[in-house]
């Protein structure tokens, strides 16, 4: 069966017979892709060809010094090229969404000046967005980046973000899975299925959608799965459990990667997503999701009294306080038996002194 190609790659056989891969995109930079399409390294170079932008295009057709100049100059900024490509996906969504925006009188944020941008704007800009916190705190994140390349290269002489305060969000985040529900969608997607295959893998490595979706058998070495996260570049060797073990043993997978579509494709992070949660609908679970299951993973490697650090070893958290707020949900009724327990041999022993 012919191989069929990720979107804009077009494959070459040079004069020795070896196919040769390339990214070609209209306005966008010609890009080599190494090794075989969907491997690992392959995939990498591919992910980030897709995430940059044709900076070149259109530069002549904007007013100089306005927004949408700004933004173009952004974006072939250090500080945005350096950003991981889901992450400038999503700066790139915010400042292109602002900038197609219109006032009153009909004119694009994007034509006007960006060294008459004020602090008193960007508080109006995130108030229309109030409803919405954390569209509001994109947004001031996304400008006071773009502030800061425009007095970097002397657009302007200050930056009205900085007393710019961000919307404070009374949240939880994504609902963590309890043990009840785990059982639940097991009980309904059985061994075998690719449903339980997700499940396993999100569960029992702790990653993130955009990690699972581009795991296969070929990062499996000496009972690890290597792992080197998209969002953070972090390489990880994180050891398989027995029942993933079980589950991917009792599953059929794709040739470069476990899971894969009806028509025998990789996923996408996105894909895979929507797909994952019409799996949760069907096992009554509608609140639960992918990353759910990281936090239910953090949450059960908290219960076993793993320390911090433990836990990011597993889930390439590089900051203990998300670690923390991922493990929240730990068994607060058996954590204080345990404590009272203490309390109760403690008081054992200075009676028998």
């Amino acid at each position: 069966m012919k191989l069929r190609l990720p979107k804009y790659i077009k494959a070459y056989v040079d004069p020795n017979g070896k196919a040769r891969y390339y990214f070609r995109r209209a306005g966008f930079k010609s890009v080599a892709l190494p090794g075989l399409p969907y491997s690992p390294e392959f995939m990498r170079v591919y992910e980030d060809a897709l995430a940059d932008q044709p900076t070149g295009v259109g530069a002549r057709r904007v007013l100089q010094g306005s927004m949408h100049a700004l933004a173009i100059s952004y974006y072939s900024s250090p500080e945005y090229l350096g950003m991981q490509p889901s992450s400038r996906k999503v700066r790139r969504r915010i400042i292109d969404g602002f900038c197609r925006e219109t006032d009153v009188n009909g004119r694009c944020n994007g034509d006007k000046q960006a060294a008459a941008l004020q602090r008193e704007n960007i508080v109006r800009f995130m108030a229309a967005r109030a409803k919405y916190p954390e569209s509001a705190n994109g947004l001031r994140k996304a400008l006071r980046a773009v502030m800061r390349h425009a007095v970097d290269i002397g657009l302007r002489a200050d930056d009205p973000t900085r007393d710019v305060r961000a919307i404070r969000v009374k949240s939880d985040g994504y609902h963590s899975w309890s043990e009840g529900e785990i059982a639940q969608f097991e009980a309904h997607h059985p061994i075998g299925s690719r449903a339980r295959l997700a499940l396993a893998l999100l569960l029992y490595t702790g990653q993130r959608r955009s990690d699972v979706v581009r795991m296969g058998r070929q990062h499996i070495r000496g009972r690890k799965i290597d792992v080197r996260q998209l969002k953070t570049g972090r390489p990880l060797k994180v050891p398989v459990h027995s029942d993933l073990q079980v589950v991917i043993d009792a599953t059929v997978a794709g040739q470069m990667t476990f899971l894969i579509t009806e028509q025998g494709k990789p996923y996408t992070a996105g894909g895979f997503g929507n797909w994952f949660r019409g799996q949760c609908n069907a096992a009554g679970l509608p609140h639960c999701t992918s990353h759910g299951l990281r936090k239910a993973a953090a949450r059960r490697l908290a219960e076993v009294g793993c320390t911090e650090h433990e836990i990011a070893a597993i889930t390439g958290h590089r900051s203990l306080r998300e670690i923390v707020r991922y493990t929240r949900a730990v068994d607060q009724e058996r954590l204080a038996e345990a404590a009272i327990e203490k309390l109760e041999r403690m008081k054992t022993r200075t009676a028998s002194v």
